[in-house]
Formats: C-alpha cells, structure tokens, sequence
C-alpha cells in the first residue's frame, strides 16, 4: 500500500508509455495515428538495412565517445585545478559550475553564434589573426566537432560538481604518506587519487553517456539540424525528424526501442566490466 502511489505514477508516466511505444514500432501508422496496419517486426528490419540509419549509429558512437571520454577528462583536470588553495578559488569554481545552469537549447544557441561563419566572434579573431575563416557547419568533420564540444561544454559543470566533492573528500594523510614515500605530484594522483575517484569516475560515465545519447538533442537541432549531409544525425535526432517532421511514427517508435535497448546494454556491459575496479574505501 505504501508503494502504490509511486507504482501508480511509474505505471502511467514510465511503463505505460514504454510498452505503447513497443505496440507502435510494430504498425505503420497513417494519418497520424488515425490508421495503424500490424506489419510486425518490419519497421526493425527496414531500420538495419537502412545505409542512412546505419550511419546514424556510427555517428552516435563517435559523439557519445568524444563526448564522455574527453569530457570527463577536461572535468577532471579542471575539478583538480579548482581544489587547490588560491586566492579567488570560490569565483573560479562559479564561473566552471555556470554552464550546467544553462539548458542545451541555450548552450547551443551561444555556441552557434560564436562559431557563425558570417558573424561569429571566432571566425573573426581567426580572420585577424590568421588569415582563415573555417566552414563550421559546412564541413561534415567539423560540424561534428563542433557539436560534440557544445556537448562536452554544456557538461562540464555538472561533472565538477561531482570530482570537486569528490577530491574534498579524500583524506589528506594519504596523499601526505605518499609525498613522504617520495612520490611526486603525478604519482601521488595517479596512484591515490584517481583509484579513490572511481566510484565517481563510475557514476558519472553512466550519467555522460546517457546525457550524449538523449539529451543533446536541442544542440544538434539548433546548430547543425543533423547536417551537413547527415554528418551530425545522430540516434535522437534522426528519431525525432523521422516521428515529427516525416510522420513515420511506426518507424520512429522502433528506433525508440532499439535505442533504448542498446543504452541498457551499453550500460550492463559498463557495470560488467568496470565495477570490479571500483574502490570503494580508502
């Protein structure tokens, strides 16, 4: 009894629509969504003989990578730099914080005019300086990255929040024990620091990763719209302009499901192979 009100709400808001979906995926679906033929398992099959849809996967996988994995690294290094004892450290830690508090459609916005060919304040400097104006969101590579440092950006705060709490938290007499041993500043955090991080490098791949896959939309919908020729039409996006701008709700269901499932494989092999090295005491 205590727990239906919670199983209620799951059940109306999270289960319910999760199975509707599934139901979806296996109908095409006319008029939106005034006529539904069952054709069982062929939108999945039209998705993975798809070269567009197959591409979109693979520009996923490069996203998500250079999102997570550069991303927690500048964190990192960054919630390091914030730590130490110096004058001013409060306002340092408030100005790296500060992009979490945007949404991604404003993080997206401001980056997009930055880096406009015509008017950005980038071009221009690189104009000056160098004597170049690069084609951000004409050229398939570097319209991706583009997107993908929007991304890494717009994140940063949210993993400093989490390393700076973290690195206050490991005990001094360690890393004093360490130094006394002779170890120098590099050993000391690459062998005390980072393995007591783990449980916070753990919590917040899983986080990175689930960001990356479903909530940059709105960097790519306002910055690149998936272009130039499909270069930065990631899962999300691709799934979003096949549901609502084409109205193939059928197909965009399955390709809600077959994201979904392998977010939680990812995932499942993430826990499979890395929880084994998380240290959990000092």
């Amino acid at each position: 009894m205590l727990l239906l009100p919670a199983l209620l709400i799951l059940g109306l808001f999270l289960y319910y629509p999760q199975v509707d979906v599934f139901l979806l995926s296996l109908h095409r679906v006319a008029l939106l969504g005034a006529r539904k033929v069952f054709v069982g398992f062929d939108n999945y099959r039209n998705l993975f003989t798809s070269p567009e849809y197959l591409h979109s996967f693979t520009v996923t996988l490069i996203f998500v990578m250079g999102v997570v994995i550069p991303g927690l690294a500048i964190s990192l290094g960054l919630a390091a730099l914030a730590n130490q004892k110096i004058r001013g450290a409060r306002l340092y830690r408030t100005a790296l914080i500060w992009p979490y508090a945007l949404s991604p459609a404003a993080a997206g916005t401001i980056w997009f005019f930055l880096f406009s060919p015509v008017a950005g304040l980038v071009n221009y400097f690189l104009d000056q300086t160098f004597g170049i104006k690069p084609d951000w969101f004409g050229d398939k590579h570097l319209a991706l990255f583009l997107i993908t440092a929007t991304a890494v950006w717009k994140n940063l705060g949210y993993n400093v929040i989490f390393y700076l709490a973290a690195l206050q938290n490991i005990p001094k007499e360690l890393l004093e024990a360490a130094q006394v041993d002779g170890a120098g500043a590099f050993r000391r955090f690459w062998k005390v620091t980072f393995p007591l991080l783990s449980p916070t490098t753990f919590f917040l791949l899983t986080m990175n990763m689930i960001y990356a896959f479903f909530e940059t939309f709105p960097i790519v919908d306002i910055m690149t719209r998936g272009g130039p020729g499909d270069a930065t039409n990631v899962l999300i996006y691709n799934l979003y302009r096949d549901g609502f701008r084409f109205f193939k709700t059928g197909l965009a269901s399955a390709q809600s499901v077959v994201l979904f499932i392998f977010v939680v494989i990812l995932t499942l092999i993430q826990f499979k192979a890395l929880e084994r090295r998380v240290h959990y005491g000092a």
